[in-house]
């Protein structure tokens, strides 16, 4: 069921929103570097949430696809993986490509989004992709206005990461959002123009373009969750949670 949401009911999102954003930033700025285990970015992210007093969206969390409960609190995908990284042990190396995607549940309320960095030395190829993904969801969120259509986000996604040289994936992309994590509808990251569902004010979606490097094509790891590039390169992920108003979009996991 979709659903649109009241100006009140958007001020109760907003705290939700600037819990992952603040989050994510923390952990890109502060916490992750050469040497940190994955594990331990999954600590950080549980104890903040526990003093908080919020809620992981993920502990529980067992979709279709996946092999049991996720069982921890953000998923880190590193390299050749790009969605849904079970965290386990292993410690990041000079160079890694690491994304991280987080959605916790704040007084009822729920946003999601993902961000991809290298720690250590850049790689051009990797820097390359991350500012693809950026640009596709940046242009996706500018045209998520009212009155045009889910077809327009994901064309416009479609269209920049396909300039770009990329291939791309319809499996896995972006949804609506706000009292669970996710909803209907699904926003696929490529489409055509002017068709689907109209955008409505009230309306919260995850929007979330992810690329690999050289495939289009992925496999599930023996974790049952971690999604990995079929031919082994790497994978960069972007997601914000947006609110479609009678103006412009609210972002609500905007970084600083």
């Amino acid at each position: 069921m979709i659903e649109f949401f009241e100006a009140d009911e958007i001020e109760k999102m907003r705290p939700a929103g600037r819990f992952v954003a603040d989050t994510l930033t923390e952990l890109r700025d502060d916490i992750v570097d050469v040497g940190t285990d994955l594990l331990e970015i999954d600590a950080f992210v549980r104890d903040r949430i526990k003093s908080h007093g919020a809620t992981s969206c993920y502990v529980d969390y067992h979709p279709s696809f996946g092999s049991k409960p996720f069982g921890h609190y953000i998923c880190t995908s590193v390299n050749d993986a790009v969605l849904h990284g079970l965290p386990h042990r292993y410690r990041l190396r000079d160079g890694d490509l690491v994304s991280l995607d987080l959605a916790v549940n704040v007084n009822g309320w729920v946003a999601d989004s993902a961000i991809s960095f290298n720690v250590g030395q850049p790689r051009t190829d990797d820097q390359r992709m991350i500012e693809t993904c950026r640009a596709a969801l940046d242009a996706a969120i500018d045209v998520a206005l009212p009155g045009n259509r889910i077809g327009d986000i994901s064309s416009t996604i479609g269209n920049i990461l396909t300039q770009a040289g990329y291939g791309v994936n319809t499996d896995f992309g972006g949804h609506g959002v706000g009292r669970t994590m996710h909803g209907d509808p699904h926003i696929p990251n490529n489409g055509r123009a002017g068709k689907g569902m109209t955008l409505k004010p009230g309306l919260a979606i995850a929007i979330e373009p992810w690329v690999l490097n050289t495939t289009d094509r992925y496999r599930f790891d023996s974790d049952g969750w971690t999604l990995r590039s079929a031919d082994g390169s790497r994978g960069a992920h972007m997601e914000h949670t947006i609110v479609v108003t009678d103006n412009e979009p609210i972002v609500l996991t905007e970084r600083a």
